[in-house]
């Protein structure tokens, strides 16, 4: 008998993955989190029964959600993380020696002990001294705080669910508030090419327009999100994600990285002409 795990992407589309066995399964109080292992994909990471990560691809996001705002800012000390319960957006800062505090705002503590279980390969970024895990919502974390951070990386869900106040113009009000005045917000911006998910795209673009004086939409492939074609958002209170990248200064570092390099980082903010049109509509 064969057994699959199967995503609707829309009314007419479905991803499907085929699995060897499920590792683990809960219903917390916040979501349903399964742990599946797969031939192809490794093992992979759904909540409510969408995807969150997979062995095979996940570097990609996490690489892409770091990299590209801390080749960017020149002087990161302390970080936010919001959401990022799998680690794996940790794992990526902690390889910054000047990184002093890394704080990891996730509302669900079961994802975090599933994730240490069963996807070391990510969860291993909580290992690090500079790691502080505090469980609770992440809006109401960020209300508390201004002119604290030097970067907030929002490694939210979906927005529905758990996720769904951390795409609010509230909660990107709060983020700009409790940043430093050089600050940058990196942020998943979901898929532009289905059309429910390029509706919450746009509103997402929208308020964090109306929120930053500097945001800007930069791309990747990810091939077990929704169409593969998957945006993030950058938006800074000085600093611009082109102009002031510093590509020798991060070069120097040593870190190997599978997909982020300083070439692509440029041409990741070069996007199709559709995409560019959708977000132009938002943006006044």
């Amino acid at each position: 008998m064969e057994l699959w795990f199967t995503e609707k992407h829309t009314e007419h589309v479905k991803f499907s993955i085929q699995v060897d066995r499920q590792l683990y399964s809960s219903q917390s109080e916040f979501q349903r989190i399964d742990i599946f292992s797969s031939k192809e994909f490794g093992r992979f990471l759904t909540l409510d029964g969408y995807m969150m990560l997979t062995q095979k691809d996940e570097f990609i996001y996490h690489e892409m959600m770091v990299h590209v705002p801390m080749a960017v800012h020149p002087k990161v000390r302390k970080v936010l993380v919001i959401g990022g319960g799998d680690g794996g957006t940790a794992r990526e800062l902690i390889r910054y020696p000047a990184i002093e505090q890394i704080d990891v705002v996730e509302i669900d503590e079961e994802v975090v002990s599933a994730c240490r279980t069963h996807l070391p390969q990510t969860a291993c970024g909580f290992d690090d001294e500079r790691v502080r895990l505090y469980y609770e919502d992440g809006l109401k974390y960020v209300r508390r705080y201004e002119d604290a951070y030097d970067l907030i990386l929002v490694d939210s869900t979906d927005p529905f669910g758990p996720g769904e106040g951390l795409f609010t113009k509230e909660f990107y009000g709060n983020c700009y508030k409790a940043l430093k005045a050089d600050g940058i917000m990196v942020n998943q911006h979901e898929s532009p090419f289905y059309p429910n998910d390029a509706v919450a795209m746009q509103r997402a673009h929208k308020r964090i327009v109306d929120s930053f004086p500097i945001s800007k939409v930069y791309q990747a492939h990810i091939p077990t999100y929704p169409s593969g074609h998957w945006l993030f958002g950058f938006a800074s209170k000085r600093y611009h994600p082109l102009a002031d990248q510093d590509a020798d200064r991060w070069k120097a570092l040593g870190i190997q990285t599978r997909y982020y390099n300083e070439q692509l980082h440029k041409g990741a903010f070069a996007l199709p002409n559709y995409v560019e049109e959708m977000l132009e509509k938002v943006e006044g």
